[in-house]
């Protein structure tokens, strides 16, 4: 990807607290990760990421649903403020809601989901949700799963994956804190070989090269 020897530059969108944000902030600010944040949108107002983007040094555009008659628009608004910031890739930090990937953007969006997909992945699953029915299921294992952004709900094809311990006595928040660990290390790993060129996708699969 990064064949003009520069920083690829990321888009991020959020709907949360910006964890996953300044989590990948902090990689390239200690020289782990070669990327650069170009912009961030976030779907509302009044969520800490907002206010996390902010010190980072970035204003956060705020494009939420409702101010848009349709998806299609409220896309296209996305969309716009992508291409503006001139984006390499776009990268979901907590982003919950639905829009419509242009072309342009095929496997040239990121997702990481809390749980070991294509388990407990879909629709309404994601933060608490995702980490009580794990439990509910009483698996053994979790994790976290770094893919692909398709039109479909967690669908996109993986591009890496890592596990940790569900302990007895678990509770959505002490899973979540654990899967969380997980995700520190995944998604920036998985940006890093975006940027190296090293992914391929072939027949809905991820190739690591």
């Amino acid at each position: 990807m990064n064949n003009e020897n520069r920083k690829i530059r990321l888009g991020i969108l959020l709907s949360g607290g910006g964890r996953t944000m300044v989590n990948l902030a902090e990689a390239m600010a200690r020289g782990a990760l070669e990327a650069e944040i170009a912009v961030v949108v976030s779907s509302r107002t009044a969520v800490g990421g907002v206010e996390r983007a902010r010190g980072l040094g970035f204003e956060p555009h705020i494009i939420r649903v409702k101010d848009h008659p349709n998806l299609a628009e409220f896309s296209t608004r996305i969309e716009a403020v992508l291409e503006e910031a001139q984006v390499d890739l776009v990268l979901l930090c907590g982003w919950l809601c639905r829009w419509q990937i242009p072309l342009q953007y095929e496997n040239k969006v990121m997702n990481i989901h809390p749980a070991l997909l294509p388990s407990f992945g879909g629709k309404g699953m994601w933060g608490r949700h995702v980490h009580e029915g794990v439990l509910r299921r009483g698996c053994k294992v979790s994790g976290c799963t770094v893919h692909f952004v398709t039109n479909a709900y967690d669908a996109g094809p993986i591009i890496l994956q890592r596990v940790c311990v569900v302990e007895e006595g678990d509770d959505a928040e002490t899973l979540a804190a654990r899967v969380f660990e997980q995700e520190c290390a995944a998604y920036p790993e998985a940006v890093r070989l975006f940027a190296e060129g090293r992914l391929e996708v072939k027949d809905g699969r991820v190739h690591i090269k």
